[in-house]
Parts: C-alpha cells; sequence; structure tokens
C-alpha cells in the first residue's frame, strides 16, 4: 500500500492558512482539520457510528500509553490492529505517550535509554524507549503513528530545554531507526511523524525544526506546546515553527486548543489539531457554539427551548434544546453527556470545514478575525 500523500491545494492571500489534501490507506482527509481524541480506542461518551454520522470525523486518535496499559498490545495483536478492535475503519493517528510520560513528572524517571513510569492503574513500573514505543505503536496499528519525544515543562530553563531537545532528537533517530526495521503489521502502510520540541525559546525551536525537516517523514508534529503558556506565546511560536518546516508536508500542532486557538494556528499555517477540550469541557457542561460558549448548567438555560446550535449542520445540535440538555446535565443523566460531547465535537469540526472554505473563498482572514470575537463572547 501507499505512504501517505499531502496535496496542497491553496494558500490564502492574506495570512499562512492552508487548504490541503491527505490520502491514507484508510482514507482522505481534508484540511485544515480537527481530530477527536479516543484515548483508549474510543472517544469518550461518543460511538463510532455517531462520530461518522453526527460529528463527521475524519480520523481520531489514540493514545500510545493507555492502549499499552489497556487492552494490551497481545489483545490490539490478536483482533488486528486498533482499527479492527474498535469497528473504525477511516484513519487513526497515535500520539506516542510522551506526553502522559511528562504528565506523571512525580512518578517517572528520564534516561538517555528512555522513560521510565509507574502506571496509573495499578503503580506498576514499565519502560518506554524509542524502541518499545515503536514495536507498541506497529501493533497498534495507526495510519499515522508518532516519534518518542521529551515534553519539557513550561516553565523550563534554557539549559534544561536545550538538553531535552537534544535527547529528543537522538531518540528521534532510534526511532527512526526501529520503524524502518520494523514492517507493516496488518497490510496497509503506517507512516512516522517526528516532533519538534524546544520549548519556548526561538533559536532552540528553528533548530528542533531544521533537525526534523532533514527527516525523510511524511508530515511533522510541533509539540510542547499548550502546556502552560499564554496564547500569545503559543502563537509566536507556532508561527515560528511553521516558517521552519517544510510547505509541502502536513503540519500537525499537539494538544491545541480553544475554537479560537485553532483558528489563529490554521492562520499561521497548521493543518491538523487534536484536543481533549470538547468532549471534556462538553462532560462539564461548556458547549461550544456558533455564536460563543455557553455554561448549560446555569439557570437562564432552565426554560430555554431552543436548539443547542441550529446554526451548525448536526442532527443532535439542532434536535435537542438547551432546556432539556440542561435538565439531563443536572440530573445526572448519561444521555446529557454524549448530547453534549457529540455536539461540540461536531462543532469542531463544523469550524475547520468552515476555515477550509473560507481559505479557498478567499475571505478567510475577515471571516477568521468576525469569528473569534463571536466564539469567545459568553452567552
Amino acid at each position: 500500500m501507499a505512504a501517505l500523500q499531502f496535496t496542497l491545494q491553496h494558500t490564502d492571500n492574506q495570512s499562512k492558512a492552508r487548504a490541503g489534501h491527505i490520502v491514507t490507506d484508510h482514507g482522505e482527509i481534508a484540511t485544515p482539520i480537527f481530530m477527536p481524541v479516543g484515548t483508549v480506542g474510543s472517544v469518550k461518551a461518543v460511538s463510532q457510528q455517531q462520530l461518522k454520522e453526527e460529528v463527521n470525523a475524519s480520523i481520531i486518535l489514540g493514545n500510545t500509553y493507555h492502549l499499552y496499559l489497556r487492552p494490551g498490545t497481545r489483545v490490539l495483536e490478536k483482533a488486528g490492529g486498533l482499527h479492527r478492535f474498535n469497528g473504525w475503519d477511516r484513519p487513526i493517528l497515535t500520539d506516542s505517550g510522551g506526553y502522559q510520560v511528562f504528565s506523571l513528572a512525580g512518578t517517572r524517571k528520564i534516561t538517555e535509554e528512555g522513560a521510565l513510569f509507574q502506571s496509573h492503574i495499578d503503580g506498576s513500573k514499565h519502560m518506554f524507549s524509542p524502541e518499545a514505543v515503536m514495536d507498541i505503536q506497529r501493533t497498534i496499528g495507526a495510519d499515522i503513528i508518532m516519534a518518542f519525544d521529551e515534553c519539557p515543562p513550561y516553565p523550563s530553563d534554557y539549559k534544561y530545554a536545550e538538553k531535552s531537545m537534544h535527547l529528543t532528537h537522538r531518540w528521534l533517530d532510534r526511532c527512526f531507526k526501529r520503524f524502518n526495521e520494523t514492517p507493516d503489521k496488518y497490510g496497509y502502510t503506517q507512516n512516522l511523524f517526528p516532533i519538534v520540541q524546544g520549548s519556548t525559546y526561538t533559536d532552540l525551536r528553528k533548530a528542533s525544526c531544521e533537525h526534523i525537516a532533514s527527516k525523510e517523514a511524511t508530515g511533522n508534529a510541533i509539540g510542547g506546546l499548550s502546556v502552560g503558556e499564554p496564547d500569545n506565546m503559543l502563537y509566536d511560536l507556532c508561527g515560528l515553527c511553521c516558517d521552519n518546516l517544510p510547505v509541502h508536508k502536513p503540519r500537525y500542532l499537539m494538544g491545541v486548543g480553544t475554537p479560537w486557538n485553532i483558528l489563529e494556528c490554521i492562520a499561521l499555517g497548521v493543518d491538523m489539531f487534536d484536543c481533549v477540550m470538547p468532549t471534556r469541557n462538553g462532560r462539564n457542561a461548556m458547549l461550544f457554539t456558533s455564536q460563543g460558549v455557553i455554561n448549560i448548567d446555569n439557570k437562564k438555560w432552565e426554560h430555554d427551548f431552543s436548539p443547542l446550535d441550529d446554526g451548525i449542520d448536526c442532527l443532535v445540535s439542532n434536535y435537542y434544546s438547551k432546556a432539556y440538555l440542561r435538565h439531563l446535565i443536572k440530573a445526572k443523566e448519561i444521555l446529557g453527556l454524549t448530547i453534549a460531547s457529540v455536539h461540540n465535537l461536531a462543532f469542531y469540526l463544523w469550524l475547520v470545514r468552515q476555515a477550509r472554505h473560507h481559505i479557498l473563498q478567499g475571505d478567510f482572514v475577515s471571516w477568521k478575525n468576525e469569528m473569534v470575537v463571536r466564539l469567545q463572547t459568553r452567552l
């Protein structure tokens, strides 16, 4: 089968926003794209059928750390990989587990060999080396897999950030070596993306981009952002990375973010996004809509029988009322979590489709500027 192919279809005249097209062995992806996060092989509270029919997701994520611990590689291999295990026949991307190792700062130790950590489930000890992470992701079988990296915390001093970046680069070389030594398991092609690091230091970010750009990869990722830094810093560093990564390969900004973050970073040249925010916030009564942000828990929605959001093309968002969803959330009814999660995901996918439309139409910047203000409105 064929490796990932990316076609850059159009670049905006007033910004660096791009419309593109990705082809993988499990299907095609129009960019810019948002990828729902299915950490343990499922997007929380949302079925695969809803992801297809209501959210219209063309690609979802799985997480190497979590899938390695549960259900484990033995189950996944016996199933024939994650696609067959969870019944998702469209593209999948897996994170390497580097961010989860970062989040386990109190129970892990990083060495040249890799990261020794304790499971959050039972406290058992495990070692993630670049080689082990490649082997695990080969077994999971995602279309796009990520190199194992160290994600430095924010803030980090320069010496630590530089040391961490060089470690990530050495791990990357080992990832590529192992990846090239091992075959695709399930009859379709996997693609390895390197990850840019360097914390908040522009010279380190530029050096990391140059190192990553020298690799034979079908796409590149920008990591280590959205870890606590202010938005203006996120945008400055994201723009710098986009300016120093190859034009002819897709750019994936990991873990970002709010709808307005996504629009601003599309304007800087990012093609792919993921974040747990739409589902996590939805489960906590926050709805993102085409008119602004709603806390559906507020009493003001008790007698509001209008649709959640009739401005987007999602049956769930048009079918259920604000008053009904508020009732479900207040009653702690499970259906409420599903409705809120499906709506928020559908909104995110609607937003990136709208961004693509306006990039191709030639009025992206004016539309984006208006939307950024509207989306941050608290209703």
